[in-house]
């Protein structure tokens, strides 16, 4: 009677790996103007930018001012295009949405 070896050769074996693909984020970028006022800006930020606290406001308002721009939200497109129209609405001056 003939032995024979059972060697188990190594199959590969593909796993599934889940990949999870973030959605991209858009910054919303606020330029300075000579129309609206510093409590304007503030108003509106504190309004429609979800957690935006008068003070960081404040600073944002005073960077504006100061670079001549200023990024007061970063998040997913969706949401950063809402944010941008309702900025916009109110009449500030808006840089197009970029990706962050």
């Amino acid at each position: 009677m003939r032995s024979f070896s059972a060697t188990a050769s190594p199959s590969p074996v593909q796993e599934r790996q889940q990949v999870r693909q973030s959605y991209p984020h858009f910054k919303v970028v606020v330029l300075n103007d000579d129309v609206n006022t510093f409590q304007h800006v503030v108003d509106c930020l504190v309004r429609y930018i979800p957690a935006m606290q008068p003070d960081q406001a404040w600073e944002l308002a005073h960077r504006i001012d100061r670079e001549g721009v200023a990024v007061v939200w970063c998040g997913p497109q969706e949401q950063a295009e809402l944010y941008h129209q309702q900025l916009g609405g109110e009449g500030l001056t808006m840089a197009p949405l970029e990706p962050a």
